[in-house]
């Protein structure tokens, strides 16, 4: 359920699973891969003992 929440609101994993459905990857695979990496996000936070942090995105022209 954490993952198909993060997948509509949070930008990096949102655009994740956009990236793996356009590139013709099944919708429950896109979404799996999502969980994957929102447990190795939330493990990185807390082995550092840090919050989260989204990386800053820059857009080019």
């Amino acid at each position: 359920m954490g993952a198909l929440v993060a997948v509509q609101h949070n930008p990096v994993l949102k655009a994740f699973y956009a990236r793996l459905v356009s590139q013709g990857k099944a919708k429950k695979a896109a979404l799996t891969a999502c969980m994957h990496k929102l447990l190795r996000i939330l493990n990185a936070m807390i082995r550092d003992g840090k919050p989260w942090q989204p990386p800053l995105v820059t857009e080019e022209n």
